[in-house]
C-alpha cells in the first residue's frame, strides 16, 4: 500500500458504511432514516464512497458446504521471483479456487486461501495449477480442520 492517497471519511461517511456493511441491501430510504438525512443526500455520499474505492464491491456471501466445497486450506508458497512479483501473484490470483493471495513476509513468498471439495480436489488444484507456475519453488499446506469465525467485515470506528 505505497503511495496510496489518505481518505477522509467523517462521522457520517463511517455511520453510513456501519450500517452498510451489516447489510448490503438496505434501501438509501433506509439509510436516510437511520441517519435523519434526506435520501438524495445519502445517494449523493454513497456514489462518493464508491468514487473514492472506500466501497469497492456488493455480494452475497454463500455457504461453502452448500456447494460442497468443505475443504478449506492455506498454503504458503516460496517462489523464485520472490514476494511482490506480478506475475506469480497475476497467474495465482486468476485460478478460480484461490480465494486470497497475500504477498508474506519470512521465509515463504506468500499465503494463498483456497476451498476446494475435498483433498481430491486440493491435490488435483495443486498438480494440474500451481504446477504450471513456473516460479514456485515449493508449497507447505495447512488444511482447517474447523472454522470458528471467518468474516470480511472491518472494524469501523466510531470518530
Amino acid at each position: 500500500m505505497i503511495n496510496e492517497p489518505e481518505i477522509i471519511l467523517d462521522k457520517t461517511d463511517l455511520h453510513i458504511l456501519r450500517l452498510m456493511q451489516e447489510n448490503a441491501r438496505i434501501s438509501n430510504a433506509d439509510l436516510a432514516r437511520e441517519l435523519g438525512m434526506a435520501p438524495s443526500g445519502i445517494l449523493e455520499r454513497v456514489k462518493k464512497l464508491e468514487q473514492k474505492n472506500v466501497i469497492q464491491q456488493y455480494t452475497t456471501r454463500i455457504n461453502p458446504i452448500a456447494l460442497q466445497q468443505k475443504m478449506l486450506a492455506f498454503i504458503f508458497m516460496r517462489a523464485a521471483d520472490g514476494p511482490g512479483s506480478d506475475a506469480t501473484s497475476s497467474e495465482l490470483a486468476k485460478i478460480p479456487e484461490v480465494q486470497e493471495v497475500h504477498h508474506i513476509a519470512g521465509e515463504d513468498c506468500y499465503l494463498i486461501k483456497v476451498r476446494t471439495y475435498d483433498s481430491a480436489s486440493l491435490m488435483h488444484l495443486m498438480r494440474s495449477n500451481f504446477s504450471k507456475i513456473p516460479n514456485i519453488l515449493s508449497t507447505r499446506t495447512t488444511i482447517v480442520l474447523e472454522t470458528k469465525k471467518e468474516q470480511q467485515q472491518l472494524v469501523i470506528p466510531e470518530k
